[in-house]
Protein backbone atom coordinates (compact mmCIF):
# COMPACT_ATOMS: atom_id res chain seq x y z
CA UNK A 1 0.00 0.00 0.00
CA UNK A 2 1.39 3.39 -1.00
CA UNK A 3 2.25 5.83 1.76
CA UNK A 4 0.21 9.04 1.69
CA UNK A 5 2.02 11.98 3.25
CA UNK A 6 0.41 14.61 5.42
CA UNK A 7 1.48 17.20 2.83
CA UNK A 8 -0.36 15.30 0.08
CA UNK A 9 -3.56 15.32 2.14
CA UNK A 10 -3.08 19.04 2.87
CA UNK A 11 -2.69 19.80 -0.85
CA UNK A 12 -5.85 17.85 -1.73
CA UNK A 13 -7.83 19.75 0.92
CA UNK A 14 -6.26 23.06 -0.12
CA UNK A 15 -7.43 22.61 -3.73
CA UNK A 16 -11.01 22.41 -2.44
CA UNK A 17 -10.70 25.47 -0.19
CA UNK A 18 -12.17 28.10 -2.47
CA UNK A 19 -15.11 30.03 -1.06
CA UNK A 20 -18.03 30.08 -3.45
CA UNK A 21 -21.37 31.83 -3.01
CA UNK A 22 -24.01 29.30 -4.04
CA UNK A 23 -27.05 31.48 -3.50
CA UNK A 24 -28.07 34.41 -1.37
CA UNK A 25 -28.40 32.01 1.58
CA UNK A 26 -25.60 29.52 1.04
CA UNK A 27 -21.89 29.39 0.40
CA UNK A 28 -19.37 26.59 0.29
CA UNK A 29 -15.66 25.93 0.10
CA UNK A 30 -14.44 27.98 3.04
CA UNK A 31 -12.99 24.74 4.39
CA UNK A 32 -11.71 21.76 2.45
CA UNK A 33 -10.90 18.44 4.06
CA UNK A 34 -9.11 15.25 3.07
CA UNK A 35 -8.82 12.00 4.97
CA UNK A 36 -6.97 8.76 4.54
CA UNK A 37 -9.22 5.79 5.27
CA UNK A 38 -8.38 2.47 6.86
CA UNK A 39 -8.25 0.90 3.39
CA UNK A 40 -5.77 3.52 2.20
CA UNK A 41 -8.21 5.54 0.09
CA UNK A 42 -8.43 9.32 0.13
CA UNK A 43 -11.82 10.98 0.59
CA UNK A 44 -12.42 14.71 0.37
CA UNK A 45 -15.14 17.20 1.20
CA UNK A 46 -16.00 20.88 1.50
CA UNK A 47 -18.06 22.75 4.04
CA UNK A 48 -21.53 24.19 3.46
CA UNK A 49 -22.86 27.27 5.26
CA UNK A 50 -26.52 27.95 4.77
CA UNK A 51 -29.25 29.98 6.38
CA UNK A 52 -31.13 28.89 9.52
CA UNK A 53 -28.15 27.06 11.04
CA UNK A 54 -27.70 24.62 8.15
CA UNK A 55 -23.97 24.12 8.35
CA UNK A 56 -21.73 21.17 7.60
CA UNK A 57 -17.98 21.08 8.08
CA UNK A 58 -15.56 19.97 5.39
CA UNK A 59 -14.60 17.03 7.59
CA UNK A 60 -18.23 15.87 7.72
CA UNK A 61 -18.43 15.91 3.94
CA UNK A 62 -15.22 13.84 3.65
CA UNK A 63 -16.44 11.40 6.30
CA UNK A 64 -19.81 10.98 4.56
CA UNK A 65 -18.00 10.29 1.29
CA UNK A 66 -16.05 7.57 3.07
CA UNK A 67 -19.17 6.12 4.73
CA UNK A 68 -21.00 5.76 1.43
CA UNK A 69 -18.19 3.40 0.43
CA UNK A 70 -18.67 1.26 3.53
CA UNK A 71 -15.63 2.46 5.48
CA UNK A 72 -15.56 3.81 9.02
CA UNK A 73 -11.84 3.81 9.95
CA UNK A 74 -9.91 7.06 9.50
CA UNK A 75 -6.11 6.89 9.60
CA UNK A 76 -5.53 10.63 9.24
CA UNK A 77 -7.50 13.75 8.46
CA UNK A 78 -6.82 17.41 7.70
CA UNK A 79 -8.96 20.51 7.28
CA UNK A 80 -7.75 23.61 5.44
CA UNK A 81 -9.29 27.09 5.44
CA UNK A 82 -9.69 29.10 2.23
CA UNK A 83 -6.68 31.17 3.29
CA UNK A 84 -4.75 27.86 3.36
CA UNK A 85 -4.34 27.47 7.10
CA UNK A 86 -4.55 24.16 8.93
CA UNK A 87 -7.68 23.91 11.05
CA UNK A 88 -8.30 21.56 13.98
CA UNK A 89 -11.65 19.78 13.82
CA UNK A 90 -14.48 21.32 15.81
CA UNK A 91 -16.04 19.41 18.69
CA UNK A 92 -18.87 18.09 16.52
CA UNK A 93 -16.41 16.63 14.01
CA UNK A 94 -14.30 15.10 16.79
CA UNK A 95 -17.39 13.44 18.22
CA UNK A 96 -18.53 12.20 14.80
CA UNK A 97 -15.16 10.54 14.12
CA UNK A 98 -15.39 8.71 17.44
CA UNK A 99 -19.04 7.71 17.11
CA UNK A 100 -18.70 6.12 13.67
CA UNK A 101 -15.80 3.93 14.84
CA UNK A 102 -14.28 3.93 18.31
CA UNK A 103 -10.96 2.83 16.81
CA UNK A 104 -10.78 6.34 15.36
CA UNK A 105 -9.44 7.50 18.74
CA UNK A 106 -6.08 6.71 17.12
CA UNK A 107 -6.77 8.84 14.03
CA UNK A 108 -3.95 11.27 13.32
CA UNK A 109 -5.26 14.83 13.24
CA UNK A 110 -2.94 16.96 11.11
CA UNK A 111 -2.61 20.34 12.84
CA UNK A 112 0.37 21.78 10.97
CA UNK A 113 3.13 20.75 8.64
CA UNK A 114 5.08 19.42 11.62
CA UNK A 115 2.40 18.58 14.18
CA UNK A 116 -0.14 15.80 14.43
CA UNK A 117 -2.09 14.56 17.43
CA UNK A 118 -4.32 11.57 17.99
CA UNK A 119 -8.06 12.14 18.22
CA UNK A 120 -7.97 10.79 21.79
CA UNK A 121 -5.78 13.78 22.73
CA UNK A 122 -8.44 16.17 21.42
CA UNK A 123 -11.33 14.20 22.89
CA UNK A 124 -10.01 13.09 26.29
CA UNK A 125 -13.20 13.06 28.39
CA UNK A 126 -15.82 11.16 26.43
CA UNK A 127 -19.37 11.12 27.78
CA UNK A 128 -19.72 7.50 26.59
CA UNK A 129 -17.19 6.43 29.24
CA UNK A 130 -19.84 7.04 31.90
CA UNK A 131 -21.72 3.92 30.77
CA UNK A 132 -18.88 1.54 30.04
Amino acid sequence: MATISNRELFEKAKRLSKAKQLSWEAKSGEVGSALLSGKGLIYTGVNLNGACGLQFCGEVAAILSMLKNGETKIRKIVAVSNDYKYMPPCGRCRELMFEIDRKNLNTEIILSEKKTVKLKELLPYRWQDLWE
